[in-house]
């Protein structure tokens, strides 16, 4: 027990009111409809749980017919859970970041935990976008994602979908409402809707 207290405080940091964060806090957090954010980089932890939310459901999922004709073609190699580090890592290098080396700790963690997934877009070995969130039921909360080729993080969301359907997830949580988001069908919802449908999604027995 006390191993398992150890490894479990080498994985928890700080939020900027001094409390200590766990993976499985974190859990707890999402749990009750919060998520975290630093301020920056090398800023301190906040909580979030906004009014509205960019929500996904498969009756409103479309893929662009433009990305459609990139995806034909098959120009990148895409994977699950191959690269979450780097992933995450990745999500980070941007000159106005939430994703503090905090954050980046405590989602490894939860990876490692089977709950944090990845998916990749690969150009022969080269890691050229990315995605990451939390499976939580039947919902997967999308965290961030990066490319550094032409829609490959688009490639990434397609990829997840599919992967997501499959299992039987109902739900993606898109956080907060962008253009790259309203094009593959988000609508943001109001908390009270959003509790709703996350409810629901929470209870179902299925897994990533």
């Amino acid at each position: 027990m006390a191993a398992m207290d150890a490894e479990a405080e080498t994985e928890a940091v700080r939020d900027g009111d001094g409390c200590l964060v766990t993976a499985e806090l974190l859990v707890q957090a999402y749990a009750a409809r919060l998520f975290p954010m630093a301020d920056d980089r090398h800023g301190p932890i906040r909580w979030y749980r906004p009014t509205r939310r960019a929500v996904i459901t498969w009756e409103r999922w479309k893929v662009p017919a433009s990305l459609r004709k990139v995806m034909a073609h098959q120009p990148y190699r895409l994977s699950i859970d191959r690269a979450f580090p780097a992933v995450i890592a990745a999500c980070a290098e941007r000159s106005q970041t939430w994703i503090s080396p905090g954050i980046e700790l405590l989602y490894t963690a939860l990876h490692r935990r089977g709950v944090a997934h990845s998916v990749e877009a690969w150009r022969g070995d080269e890691l050229v976008g990315g995605l990451y969130g939390l499976a939580l039921g039947g919902c997967f909360c999308g965290e961030s994602m990066f490319h550094r080729a032409d829609d490959a993080s688009k490639s990434c969301m397609v990829h997840l979908a599919g992967h997501l359907r499959a299992r039987g997830f109902t739900l993606i949580d898109c956080q907060q409402q962008t253009p790259h988001m309203q094009r593959f069908g988000a609508v943001e919802i109001g908390d009270a809707a959003y509790a709703r449908l996350f409810a629901a999604a929470l209870a179902m027995p299925v897994t990533f």
